[in-house]
C-alpha cells in the first residue's frame, strides 16, 4: 500500500487536484452503496477543486481589523472589538450562502483593555515609553500617573520579606508553564497593597524573542490588577532596580472587567434532509493580540470549507452547523475555569436540545501551521474506531506533515471541544498541543502571518471537510465504548482496590462485559451505516447511543488541579500513593521525600510558596462557587486534601533543625485512611454506574 503523504521533496505540482482526482476513488464512505459511493466521491471531489484556501487566508487577516487595544490588538469577551468581529462574520455567513443565519445571546464576564503604556528613564538616561499587555483585571488611570516599581523576585510570600509595596507597581519573573500560574503572585501582591504586578515570562511562554509579551486567562479576582512585560523592556528595569530599592516610573492604562454582560455566538446552518440531527463545526474568534492563528485562521477555515461546499451545490443528509464561538480565552471573573465560555453557554444554556441531536463536533484551532512532525485529530474515546477506519481510507491529500496523519484520545480541556463533549456532543479537535508553537509565538503579539504554512491549512481543510462527508453519511452516529471502557479498567489499580477493601474485581469484570458489549453495539451500528442491516430503528438505537455518551462524560470525566483529563479513580489512586508514601518517609525521618510527595497532591505546591490567604482563595473559589461560575469544571476535581497547616509546619521544623514528624505523619495517614473510605465508595458507585451501562447496551441489540 502506498503511504497516506509522500516526501517532502515531492514536486507542488505533483499534490494538486491531478493527485486528488486520480485516488479519490480510494475513498470509502460507512453506509453508502455502489452507485451512492460514486456520487459521493464526485461531491468530494468538488470539494477539495473548489477549495480556496487564499479566501480563509484572507478572512483570517480581515478579522484583524477589530480591536480594543489599537497598538496590540486584543478581541476580548464582550467587547465592541468582539462584537463587531461577530457582526462581520455574521454578514460573511450569509455572503458565503448558508440556508441561515443567527446570533445567540449569552452572558459573559466581559473585559476590555484599551491601553497601557510604561514610561521611565533608562541607565543611558533615555527616555523610554513601552507597551505593556494586560490580564482580565481591573485598573484605570486618570492619564499618565506616576508610581515606584519595586522588584520581588518570583512574587512568592517570601519575596516580600523586607519590601514594602503599599501603592506600587511590583515587577516579578514567572514560568507560568513549569512554575505556578500568574494568578497566585498577583493576588500575593494585592494581598501585600501593591498597585499592581507586572510579570515577565522567563521561559514556558513568549520564548521566540525577548520583545514578547505574553497573555493567558487570570483564572483570579479582576480586583488582583496585572499586566506584562517583555524581557526585554523588564531587563532595562532589572538594571535600574540593582542599583536602587524602586525605580520611578509613570503608567497610562485603561483595563475593566464588567461582570455579565452580552456578547453572541454566531452560527450558520446548511439545513440538511434531516433538519433535526445535526452535526457541528466550531472555532472561537476572540483572542489575544491579533490572534492570527488562535484563532483567526481555524474561523476562516471553517468559513471556507462551508464556501467550498456551498459552491458545489452540496445538500448534507444533516443540518450542518457553523459555530463561531465568543470569548473561549477567557469569559467568567475569578473562577478556576475561565475559558471556553461561549462554547459551555451554547450548549448548556441556550441550546440544551443540541444534546440527542447533534452526533459530533468538528472544533478547529491553530490550522494553519505545524504541530509536530504529523496532524493529529484529536477526540473523545468513542469517536476513534471510527476516524481510524476514515484515515485508513484516505486518499493522497496535500503534503503538510512528514509523517503520517493520527488519532489521539481523550479530548483536554485546552479547548470548546471539552465543553461541547460533556455536554453530551462527542468532540474531536485538530491536535495543536504537541508542538513548539505553545511555548514560542502562543499568546503573544507574534502569533501572526509570519509563521502561516499554505500546505498546513489546506491539508485540514481538505482532511476535516472529508471528515465532515463521511459523518453526514451516517446513518447511526458511530460511537464505540469499548475503548472507553478498557481505558478505565487500566486506569484501575487492583492493588489499592485490595488495600482498601473496595470491590476492585467486580469492577473490572464488569469493564471487560461492558467493552464486549459496547463491540457488538458498534459493530451492528457499523453494519448499519455500510447498508448491510436495514436498521429501522436506527433512530432509537443512535438515541440510546447519545444517551449513553451522555452517562460515560457524567461518569468517567474528570479532571486534576490543573485540568488534566482522568478517570475518577486515578486522581484519588494518585493520592493515596503520595500520602502513604508522604507518611512513610517522615516515620523514617526523610523530610525531603516526603515534601516533595506532598508536594504533588492536589494544589498543595501553592502551599509552600504563598501565604495562607492565596491559598485559601484559590481553593475555596473551585468548591465554594455555582455552577455558572465554574462552568465546565464544576464537580470534575474530585478527593481534593488541604496540606496547607502539614506543608507549613513541616517547612518551619526543617527551618528549626527540628526532627520530630510524629504528628504530622499521624495526620497523613489519618488523611488516608479518608482517602481509602472515599476510593471504597467511588469503586461501589462505579460499579452500579458500570451496570446500568451494561444495561443499556443490551438495549441496543437485537432481542
Amino acid at each position: 500500500a502506498e503511504p497516506l503523504f509522500r516526501s517532502a521533496s515531492k514536486p507542488r505540482f505533483f499534490r494538486q487536484i491531478g493527485t486528488v482526482q486520480r485516488l479519490l476513488s480510494m475513498l470509502q464512505f460507512p453506509k453508502a452503496g455502489k452507485q451512492e459511493m460514486m456520487t459521493l466521491t464526485s461531491q468530494a471531489q468538488r470539494y477539495l477543486e473548489r477549495l480556496d484556501i487564499g479566501y480563509s487566508y484572507r478572512l483570517a487577516k480581515r478579522m484583524e481589523e477589530h480591536c480594543t487595544n489599537p497598538v496590540l490588538g486584543y478581541r476580548t469577551a464582550g467587547s465592541p472589538a468582539e462584537i463587531a468581529t461577530g457582526d462581520m462574520l455574521a454578514a460573511e455567513m450569509k455572503k458565503i450562502g448558508f440556508s441561515k443565519v443567527w446570533k445567540d445571546a449569552i452572558t459573559v464576564d466581559a473585559w476590555e483593555f484599551e491601553k497601557a503604556e510604561l514610561s521611565f528613564t533608562d541607565a543611558e538616561g533615555q527616555e523610554r515609553r513601552v507597551q505593556l499587555g494586560a490580564y482580565q483585571t481591573n485598573f484605570v488611570t486618570d492619564g499618565p500617573t506616576a508610581y515606584e516599581l519595586v522588584y520581588a523576585g518570583k512574587g512568592t510570600e517570601a519575596d516580600y520579606e523586607g519590601l514594602d509595596v503599599n501603592g506600587k507597581l511590583v515587577l516579578v519573573e514567572i514560568n507560568q508553564r513549569n512554575e505556578w500560574w500568574i494568578n497566585y503572585p498577583v493576588y500575593q501582591s494585592h494581598l501585600k497593597g501593591a498597585a499592581a504586578l507586572i510579570a515577565v515570562q522567563t521561559g514556558g511562554y513568549g520564548e521566540v524573542d525577548d520583545a514578547a509579551l505574553n497573555a493567558q486567562d487570570i483564572a483570579g479576582p479582576p480586583e488582583a490588577a496585572a499586566f506584562s512585560i517583555s524581557r526585554k523592556d523588564a531587563g532595562a528595569l532589572k538594571e535600574l532596580l540593582a542599583d536602587s530599592a524602586t525605580v520611578a516610573v509613570t503608567l497610562d492604562a485603561c483595563t475593566r472587567v464588567e461582570r455579565d454582560r452580552t456578547t453572541y455566538n454566531i452560527i450558520g446552518e446548511l439545513t440538511g434532509r434531516n433538519p433535526d440531527r445535526k452535526i457541528m463545526l466550531s472555532a472561537h474568534y476572540d483572542s489575544y493580540f491579533d490572534g492570527f492563528q488562535d484563532d483567526n485562521t481555524a474561523i476562516s477555515m471553517m468559513l471556507g470549507m462551508g464556501k467550498a461546499l456551498v459552491e458545489t451545490g452540496w445538500q448534507p443528509e444533516n443540518t450542518i452547523l457553523f459555530c463561531a464561538m465568543a470569548s473561549e480565552e477567557w469569559g467568567v471573573a475569578d473562577s478556576q475555569f475561565d475559558w471556553s465560555t461561549g462554547a459551555y453557554e451554547q450548549v448548556f444554556t441556550v441550546h440544551p436540545e443540541w444534546r440527542g441531536q447533534v452526533i459530533a463536533d468538528l472544533n478547529f484551532e491553530l490550522p494553519a501551521l505545524a504541530h509536530g512532525t504529523r496532524a493529529r485529530i484529536r477526540s473523545t474515546y468513542e469517536y476513534v474506531d471510527f476516524l481510524e477506519e476514515f484515515l485508513e481510507n484516505l486518499p493522497e491529500l496535500t503534503q503538510g506533515y512528514p509523517e503520517e496523519t493520527r488519532i489521539t484520545a481523550p479530548i483536554e480541556t485546552w479547548s470548546d471541544d471539552f465543553s461541547i463533549a460533556i455536554a453530551g456532543i462527542p468532540s474531536m479537535v485538530n491536535d495543536f498541543t504537541g508542538g513548539s508553537f505553545m511555548e514560542t509565538h502562543y499568546h503573544s503579539q507574534f502569533d501572526n502571518d509570519t509563521y502561516y504554512d499554505e500546505d498546513v491549512y489546506r491539508l485540514h481543510h481538505e482532511l476535516f471537510g472529508l471528515l465532515l462527508m463521511a459523518i453526514d453519511r451516517t446513518r447511526v452516529v458511530p460511537l464505540n465504548f469499548a475503548g472507553t471502557f478498557q481505558k478505565a479498567k487500566e486506569a484501575l489499580d487492583l492493588d489499592w482496590c485490595a488495600r482498601t477493601e473496595a470491590d476492585g474485581e467486580s469492577l473490572a469484570q464488569a469493564l471487560d462485559e461492558a467493552a464486549a458489549l459496547a463491540q457488538q453495539v458498534y459493530d451492528r451500528a457499523a453494519a448499519i451505516n455500510r447498508g448491510q442491516e436495514p436498521g429501522e430503528d436506527a433512530g432509537r438505537l443512535e438515541r440510546q447511543l447519545l444517551n449513553l455518551f451522555q452517562q460515560t462524560q457524567d461518569t468517567f470525566v474528570r479532571i486534576d488541579w490543573y485540568g488534566n483529563v482522568q478517570f475518577p479513580q486515578e486522581s484519588l489512586q494518585q493520592s493515596l500513593e503520595l500520602l502513604h508514601g508522604a507518611a512513610d518517609s517522615l516515620t523514617e525521618g526523610n523530610l525531603s521525600a516526603a515534601l516533595r510527595k506532598l508536594y504533588e497532591i492536589d494544589n498543595n505546591r501553592y502551599a509552600f510558596l504563598f501565604e495562607q490567604r492565596v491559598y485559601r482563595h484559590f481553593t475555596q473559589y473551585v468548591f465554594s462557587q455555582p455552577k455558572e461560575r465554574l462552568k465546565w469544571g464544576y464537580r470534575r476535581i474530585v478527593g481534593y486534601i488541604n496540606l496547607y497547616a502539614t506543608v507549613k509546619s513541616l517547612l518551619e521544623k526543617k527551618a528549626k533543625g527540628i526532627t520530630d514528624y510524629t504528628a504530622e505523619a499521624a495526620f497523613l495517614q489519618g488523611a488516608a485512611a479518608a482517602q481509602e473510605g472515599a476510593y471504597r465508595d467511588l469503586v461501589g458507585s462505579l460499579n452500579i454506574s458500570v451496570e446500568e451501562m451494561k444495561r443499556m447496551l443490551r438495549d441496543c441489540l437485537p432481542r
